[in-house]
């Protein structure tokens, strides 16, 4: 219940630059010394595995790495929506292995098109629409657009996202309470990016938290990364166990733009054409790997920096990092700030090379959705050098626990008043905007499933589903009033 009772706190009102220490103007500060006791708990009694773990893992990342920067954007795998369930079971193994997908004409792309066109309208009625930044907004403050509800609602949206939930993750035990075949919604922002922008020059980060990877009460609740810490990652972690993560706090500071629902994968949908360079995303397609070293960083540190070798290999050298156990530990969890999402700066994570591993997804239409797992780092570029907009919604994958339904019946409430939900700014939103979509409105345009997903209407189990699925819709109805 932690993450629920933080989100029912008040938030200020904010954009997307909030999330992150980086863009928020607030000035790096040390973390307390209970990271530093919590770090030394963490690997209580495995110090000798975690360094040989860690010694494995960088051989690893020298060679995929390499793989990565040769192969660019072709790295992504690419899923046709006509032929989703062919194309997911030849692509699954290398899907799990880079954490991210494209899955091609999910919605027309004339309707997908049209998306935007009928946003800046509404935006054109409502001046007073928030933004980042405040004098250009890229990114903007809405989350009831009837486009966003459309889209969040529409049978093939509903689709991929249980088909990619129930094909790509698992569950080892069926009485797990979590439903991969029932998606629920989540109201996220847009982007109409325009040619030549700077400002929206997010870095390297993950979604989901950033400290509470670490911490007991977040994502030790289920164990998500217990194995990494026993330097056991390779044959006992799991990207894909979702089993693991439904316990898991993801939101223990109750952040502006934090996530507290399980996203299992993020996404967008694409409103416009946009291709590499052109403002649109890149991610690190090495998603268990980079996670093990993201967590396990910490931990280590070099006995030499890196202008004090004769080059960059010698600094990368294992033999240069040595484990900070006892007296040596520190509180320092790179990147990391309560209250914000995780980040990458230049030269925290030395092994990542992210300056070479970081690769754009490939070119994108109208309709196309883009996928990444809840762990994989992401960026977008830093100035867009296109010709025309880079234009999407964000539409994350998320499956039924009985958390996210009470994240969802905050949401819905939300969406009534017309205010931004739990996890985002608060303030007025959009409850003065006109045009604004109604509940009817939703039960208009969207099928059964659809109106469902937004906790509108009863939550009907798939046929298919687990004991625990069902399970997971049943309480997931106690707690939306069915």
């Amino acid at each position: 219940m932690a993450a629920v009772n933080a989100q029912t706190k008040k938030k200020r009102e904010g954009d997307i630059s909030d999330s992150f220490a980086s863009m928020s103007g607030k000035a790096a500060e040390p973390l307390p010394d209970r990271f530093r006791e919590l770090k030394l708990q963490l690997v209580a009694g495995h110090e000798d595995k975690v360094i040989a773990s860690w010694k494995r893992l960088l051989g690893v990342l020298r060679t995929e790495n390499d793989i990565i920067s040769r192969k660019g954007p072709a790295i992504i795998p690419q899923l046709d929506f006509s032929s989703l369930e062919e194309d997911l079971s030849r692509h699954k193994a290398e899907i799990k292995k880079r954490g991210a997908a494209v899955v091609r004409g999910v919605i027309p792309e004339d309707e997908a098109r049209a998306y935007k066109f009928e946003i800046e309208e509404y935006v054109r009625r409502n001046p007073h629409t928030r933004g980042f930044p405040a004098n250009n907004p890229q990114v903007i403050e809405l989350y009831w657009s009837a486009p966003q509800l459309r889209a969040r609602t529409h049978p093939s949206m509903l689709k991929v996202q249980s088909t990619l939930m129930s094909s790509l993750w698992h569950t080892p035990d069926p009485n797990s309470p979590i439903s991969l075949r029932t998606p629920l919604s989540y109201a996220d922002r847009l982007r109409i990016r325009q040619p030549g922008d700077a400002q929206f020059a997010l870095g390297p980060h993950q979604d989901g938290g950033s400290v509470e990877r670490w911490e007991k009460d977040g994502y030790g609740r289920g164990g998500v990364y217990d194995a990494l810490f026993r330097g056991e990652w390779e044959e006992s972690y799991d990207a894909f166990d979702a089993s693991t993560r439904v316990g898991a706090v993801t939101d223990l500071y109750n952040g502006l733009g934090a996530c507290s629902m399980f996203r299992m994968f993020q996404g967008w949908l694409a409103m416009s054409r946009c291709g590499p360079g052109q403002g649109t995303l890149l991610v690190n397609p090495l998603v268990k790997e980079s996670t093990v070293y993201s967590l396990l960083r910490p931990f280590f540190r070099p006995k030499k920096g890196v202008h004090q070798v004769s080059s960059r290999e010698r600094f990368l050298d294992p033999a240069n990092w040595e484990f900070t156990a006892g007296d040596k530990m520190t509180s320092d969890l790179q990147g990391a700030t309560p209250g914000h999402g995780q980040e990458f700066p230049d030269g925290l994570h030395p092994h990542l090379e992210l300056e070479r591993t970081m690769v754009h997804i490939p070119e994108v239409k109208p309709g196309d959705f883009v996928v990444w797992h809840c762990d994989t780092i992401h960026a977008v570029d830093r100035t867009h050098n296109g010709t025309s907009d880079s234009s999407v919604l964000y539409i994350p994958v998320c499956p039924t626990t009985e958390a996210s339904a009470e994240y969802v019946a905050q949401q819905r409430a939300a969406f009534l008043a017309g205010t931004p939900g739990p996890d985002f700014p608060g303030g007025i939103g959009e409850s003065q905007h006109v045009g604004r979509p109604t509940v009817e409105y939703v039960r208009g345009c969207s099928g059964p499933e659809g109106v469902q997903s937004m906790g509108l209407d009863e939550i009907v189990a798939a046929d298919d589903d687990t004991p625990g699925g069902r399970e997971a819709v049943r309480r997931a109805n106690k707690v939306l009033g069915f």
